[in-house]
């Protein structure tokens, strides 16, 4: 997860949840079952993070940090950071990492909210937490993203279920697992044949594959 919009009317209450949920997290070897936060790719990648979060510690309030353990400061962790920030147009890409960034909003101006989302131009996963499903299926409705989860998790989608694919910057074209899948491995041909002696012609069609 990059971005939590919480609502003003309850952010007092789940910024300290979120700031507990961090301290029961594991870091340490991904073998191990009993890891939360295992290491980023490579030392390149954390130097991405490392210097988001210096502009993030500069910019935005840091609520909530995790040091990397002692025995594997010269791997490639990072330790999970929290900040607050005032608005999505804060963050200018995509940073790969466990680095949450929180913004209040009024309900009164979800559509405003709705519509810095639509402009980023991303569209891989959205998830929405709430009581009432008219809000939901407006927000699913009027955002154009691959993957929208309402009361539950955003990862562990199932082929045939929940086909997997973004829209916008995040589309890589059709959905993994969804109904024109196939067609994605393949490339159509047309062969035509003049036949003379009818004065007509005759079409095959035929798919191939990559």
């Amino acid at each position: 997860l990059r971005v939590l919009y919480i609502q003003n009317d309850v952010a007092d209450t789940i910024i300290p949840m979120l700031k507990g949920a961090m301290d029961c997290l594991s870091m340490g070897n991904p073998a191990d079952l009993s890891t939360d936060v295992g290491p980023v790719i490579d030392q390149d990648a954390r130097k991405l993070l490392v210097t988001h979060a210096a502009r993030m510690d500069s910019e935005a309030t840091l609520l909530h940090a995790l040091d990397t353990p002692a025995e594997y400061e010269a791997g490639t962790f990072f330790g999970p950071r929290l900040y607050e920030i005032s608005s999505l147009d804060e963050l200018k890409k995509e940073v790969f990492g466990p680095i949450l960034h929180v913004i209040r909003y009024k309900a009164s101006k979800l559509d405003d909210i709705m519509a810095q989302i639509q402009n980023t131009g991303f569209g891989l996963t959205l998830g929405v937490h709430s009581r009432i499903e008219e809000s939901a299926d407006y927000i699913f409705r009027n955002l154009d993203v691959g993957n929208t989860y309402v009361n539950r998790n955003i990862v562990g989608a199932v082929v045939g279920v929940q086909p997997f694919g973004g829209q916008g910057l995040s589309g890589t074209g059709p959905k993994a697992g969804g109904p024109r899948y196939l067609y994605r491995f393949a490339t159509e041909k047309t062969l035509t044949i003049n036949t003379v002696a009818t004065g007509g012609n005759t079409e095959l069609f035929a798919m191939e594959e990559e």
